[in-house]
């Protein structure tokens, strides 16, 4: 994702303002498909990230892609754009996607794109990273951006064990602002990423596993 927010917007972000406003510029729905080997354990996670129409319509422009406007991808056009969100990525960016058990982070491979589709004049991005093999009892996720300048909402979870139950809590934004508020006065896109706001705002995911039997 990150790779995308500084080659397509970059050029935007110079321009803009030096007095940033307190909400994201970029929205993505975020779907999180686990995998598990035989003994139950979360060996991978596939994340698909649907991108707003209108930041998809920017991308899609740029890389001059879906000309005729029909709003469906060619097989070569498919091609050209999978992974597209992928690359780029700078030194200490963890892709978008936070695990946690018993407070301590859990490792994620690098990303493998594993495909992309225009859906309802949304771009539709998936990738795979490799984790584990854990234990899914406790496992505490949480999809965002550090720098906020993409909002991630979390809308949907699957391939969980048999047994585990997931709870999802939604990020409070009047809670989050006034949190940014008492830490950093009035707010910069700069200060953003230096404080990691988007932590503030992020859903949270618990899992929690019935012991096997």
């Amino acid at each position: 994702m990150r790779g995308l927010l500084f080659v397509i917007c970059g050029a935007w972000l110079a321009c803009a303002s030096s007095g940033a406003r307190a909400h994201p510029h970029v929205f993505v729905d975020v779907a999180l498909r686990f995998e598990a080997d035989p003994r139950g354990r979360v060996t991978g996670v596939e994340v698909t990230w649907s991108y707003d129409a209108f930041y998809s319509l920017l991308v899609l422009s740029d890389r001059g892609l879906d000309a005729d406007g029909d709003g469906a991808l060619t097989p070569g056009e498919r091609a050209r754009l999978e992974g597209f969100d992928l690359v780029d990525w700078p030194d200490g960016f963890d892709g978008g996607l936070f695990i946690t058990r018993d407070g301590g982070r859990v490792a994620l491979s690098a990303p493998r794109a594993t495909g992309v589709q225009l859906r309802d004049g949304r771009l539709v991005s998936s990738h795979t990273r490799d984790l584990g093999p854990i234990a899914p009892d406790g496992l505490v996720i949480r999809p965002y951006d550090p720098s906020y300048y993409a909002a991630l909402t979390l809308t949907d979870v699957r391939g969980l064990p048999g047994g585990c139950a997931t709870d999802v809590e939604a990020a409070d934004d009047t809670a989050a602002d006034a949190k940014v508020a008492d830490l950093m006065g009035t707010p910069t896109e700069a200060g953003f990423a230096e404080v990691k706001v988007g932590r503030f705002y992020a859903d949270t995911l618990t899992v929690s596993c019935a012991p096997s039997s």
